[in-house]
């Protein structure tokens, strides 16, 4: 008989074996009852209000991912003539991945959360607050489907960077977006090209606290500077056993 120590352990397994890669094997295949599957996980996510603000699209056409991959390869450049020093991935791995599954967040839910519609300053504040109540649920959502692809054997590629404006306009046409809604992610997925490997996360003692914030894990703003100048690179890529 399985025991809650016995489902943890499962789960941790799962959790601990979700691993990002981002070349895949591009002869590999993505069954429809694994999309099916981890969209299913996806879907019983929390959310605020219980209003579930997300909607998905399995991209299957390679035509469609090469361009997605050309875009962000574009916005790879811009990145670097804007001098942003940011160690960028290769974006190459979109037009390979074997599953492509965009995010979609319907931000019009914001009114959902408790909000004074006004116009007011306590207005503004409480839809400021009503946009990370729609987030954190879109996150929750979509880090099920992570694991979920990673219980089916899958490593996964998590891609944000498509906040920007020019971003959302060229992309919206392309998957047939409404304008009224927002590209929030796309996961790539797949058997990986070369084997994963698991990336340095904190130790749990970094970001524990019981009852009060803990004044001596603070890092002070020169602890940041230092961590991205000097550490951000090694940790965003490296095998947490080669990190210093």
């Amino acid at each position: 008989m399985e025991t809650e120590t016995d489902a943890y352990t499962s789960l941790m397994e799962v959790v601990r074996n979700r691993m990002t890669n981002r070349a895949f094997d591009p002869d590999s295949m993505i069954p429809i009852e694994h999309y099916e599957m981890i969209l299913e996980a996806a879907r019983h996510a929390p959310s605020g209000a219980n209003a579930q603000p997300w909607h998905y699209i399995v991209v299957t056409e390679p035509e469609t991912k090469s361009l997605l991959a050309d875009r962000f390869k574009a916005e790879q450049i811009a990145r670097a003539r804007a001098k942003m020093k940011f160690p960028t991935p290769n974006y190459e791995g979109i037009r390979s991945a074997p599953g492509v599954i965009i995010v979609v967040a319907d931000f019009r839910f914001v009114k959902a959360f408790p909000v004074l519609n006004d116009g007011s300053d306590t207005d503004r504040m409480y839809k400021q607050n009503a946009e990370r109540i729609l987030l954190q649920s879109v996150a929750a959502s979509v880090m099920s489907a992570h694991l979920a692809a990673s219980a089916l054997g899958y490593a996964v590629w998590w891609i944000t960077a498509i906040g920007q404006k020019a971003i959302q306009e060229e992309l919206k046409p392309l998957l047939a977006v409404p304008d009224e809604l927002d590209i929030i992610d796309i996961m790539c997925f797949g058997s990986p090209l070369k084997s994963s490997y698991k990336r340095w996360k904190k130790d749990l003692n970094q970001i524990l606290h019981w009852d009060r914030f803990d004044p001596s894990l603070f890092p002070t703003d020169d602890d940041i500077d230092t961590w991205i100048r000097e550490h951000r690179h090694h940790v965003m890529y490296r095998d947490e056993s080669r990190i210093d």
